[in-house]
């Protein structure tokens, strides 16, 4: 019987040895590292324009290397007008697993479309990604209002 309490009580002082030291570490969180790879994304939401709102949709993918460069391509309609594009821009991942997107747009001829200010959330291990526009400027510099968001898989 003695036997059997030391075995309980050296089990109970190893298993909270464990616990303490796993809790100390706590989660591993987010960076760049995390949040790179290949993902695919639909975007979906409008446009605010002063005629009225514009309905936006668009499916696509890009790569982001662990410095948090960026580049990808995506099929985009704005009220029903397909257009083909490509971008690059640079991520910034906080540990908290929340992030902040610049992203530039291109058209087939390679002309700047707009500059996109994106904000993020990770989820799922880092491999979901929740994001909403924070805002659109054209090359021109007048900017645009939206409610866009985007839900992003990596691949």
């Amino acid at each position: 019987m003695h036997r059997t309490i030391l075995k309980l009580a050296a089990f109970s002082i190893a298993l909270s040895m464990v616990s303490s030291t796993a809790q100390a570490q706590g989660p591993k969180g987010c960076s760049n590292a995390t949040s790179a790879g290949n993902w695919g994304f639909t975007t979906n939401g409008v446009i605010l324009l002063p005629t009225g709102s514009v309905l936006v949709t668009a499916a696509g993918n890009f790569s982001q290397d662990v410095n948090g460069n960026l580049e990808g391509s995506q099929v985009r309609s704005i009220g029903g007008a397909v257009a083909h594009e490509t971008f690059t821009g640079t991520v910034t991942t906080n540990s908290d697993c929340t992030a902040k997107y610049t992203i530039t747009v291109y058209d087939d001829a390679g002309n700047l479309v707009r500059t996109s200010v994106l904000d993020a959330v990770f989820t799922n291990n880092n491999k979901k990604a929740h994001v909403i526009f924070e805002s659109i400027v054209l090359p021109n510099g007048s900017s645009l209002s939206s409610v866009l968001s985007i839900d992003g898989d990596k691949l």
